[in-house]
């Protein structure tokens, strides 16, 4: 685990943000970093691009019998954000109370470590095949993957699938993800004017565009805070005990402000559609004159239940958006990204085995969880690959601040994540011999 924690550390100074007004340059140094590690344990490995961010693949061939593993991870990562929210450099991993700070350190390069953390355990001699492919543009929505699929799906095949970037129920609690919510984002235009107007001449009788937008967007919720719009599919989520005050304490919900949404807290974040406002083109406070303004901009979130159809869920949206904007404004909207979700079926000797060494490492039984975030890769695999049984593991926890100011790996769990991967390995090696 030193050298493990040690290589990790260099990963992650490594500012591989995939986002296009960031130096890319980073990105293909992450790659060949990765590269270079996957080398080193007797892989045979290549860098492939198809019109995106380098991925990175490395495979040994299984002994005779035995099954291929595909083992998937990520080294790109979010932008870290202002550098003031940070207690350390985002780009120089800092330990503090047995974690590890730093962009990266959790999501994904220490799925990228768990990997190669198996192949030394098991002295580059693993009983199964493996191939590990490490994604370059998970983090700003995957657009290549497809075009990898397609062209070298015949080196990713696999009779097993690991996909190391989801999360675990708590410290000391290990998890399958076994259900995703889909995902469509969307750009909303509202428009009541050729141009602006003195709000004093004209205000009253002529509406502006950023009130009819913000009537609209209100209009996606009911009163209880569930979503209004007609035709969006929902379900129930696992009966697992997670209180209200556990949900506060995660979530930085502020004290006097409640939780919106009917039906168990579960199942609202992980089975059931959301919307969020993630974003307003409209004037600043502090620059802003006495006029109506002509017309607004937002982009509008929307998660998706794990079996929903994110183009139903789109034509469904735009119908709500059409019948909902007042005062007769010009409306635009317009699919910004989508996503499908996941809904495994997970059951049969590949779950059983996993279960199985989870609880190896940890010393307990695993539970299995939804994920209200999107990871539409999964999907992505789950259509090419449909014979291969899909585990969504992870190493991050409910304090790991992916995405966020802050984020770090428990180095406790890390290790158990080590263990438990290197584990299925051996588990399932004996399937078959």
């Amino acid at each position: 685990m030193p050298a493990v924690r040690e290589d990790l550390e260099r990963l992650t100074r490594i500012p591989s943000v995939s986002l296009d007004s960031f130096d890319q340059k980073h990105v293909d140094d992450s790659a060949d970093a990765v590269a270079e590690l996957l080398r080193a344990e007797g892989l045979d490995v290549e860098i492939v691009r198809e019109g995106g961010r380098p991925a990175v693949i490395g495979h040994r061939p299984a002994p005779d019998g035995a099954p291929t593993v595909l083992l998937y991870a990520h080294h790109d990562v979010q932008p870290p954000g202002d550098e003031k929210d940070w207690d350390s450099k985002p780009f120089e991993p800092t330990e503090r109370d047995g974690r590890l700070y730093g962009r990266g350190a959790a999501d994904d390069k220490a799925g990228v470590m768990a990997h190669v953390a198996a192949l030394r355990a098991h002295d580059q001699q693993p009983p199964v095949g493996v191939t590990i492919f490490v994604e370059g543009e998970e983090e700003v929505g995957s657009d290549s993957l497809a075009t990898i699929l397609e062209r070298h799906g015949d080196k990713l095949k696999a009779d097993a699938i690991v996909l190391a970037d989801s999360t675990n129920w708590d410290i000391g609690t290990p998890a399958l993800t076994t259900t995703l919510r889909g995902m469509i984002r969307v750009a909303v235009t509202v428009r009541t004017l050729s141009h602006s107007v003195h709000s004093g001449m004209f205000g009253g009788p002529v509406p502006d565009a950023l009130s009819a937008l913000v009537r609209l967007l209100a209009s996606l919720h009911d009163d209880a805070g569930d979503v209004a719009v007609q035709g969006l599919s929902q379900g129930e989520a696992a009966d697992l005990d997670y209180p209200e005050s556990r949900l506060r304490s995660e979530s930085g919900l502020l004290d006097g402000v409640e939780t919106i949404g009917t039906g168990s807290i579960l199942s609202r974040q992980w089975t059931k559609p959301s919307v969020t406002t993630i974003g307003i083109d409209a004037p600043p406070v502090d620059t802003a004159s006495n006029t109506l303004v002509p017309s607004a901009r937002a982009k509008v979130s929307v998660r998706l239940a794990p079996d929903e159809d994110p183009r139903a869920a789109y034509d469904a949206v735009k119908k709500h958006l059409e019948q909902h904007v007042p005062w007769g404004a010009q409306l635009e909207v317009v699919l910004d990204d989508e996503g499908a979700g996941f809904d495994a079926d997970a059951e049969g000797p590949v779950y059983d085995e996993a279960r199985a060494a989870f609880a190896d490492a940890w010393g307990t039984d695993p539970v299995d969880i939804g994920v209200g975030g999107s990871i539409p890769f999964v999907a992505a695999f789950a259509e090419k690959f449909p014979d291969a049984a899909i585990l969504v593991t992870g190493v991050e926890d409910p304090d790991t601040r992916a995405h966020g100011a802050n984020e770090s790996l428990h180095l406790g769990e890390f290790e158990k994540v080590c263990v438990a991967e290197t584990v299925l390995l051996e588990r399932l090696g004996r399937m078959h011999s």
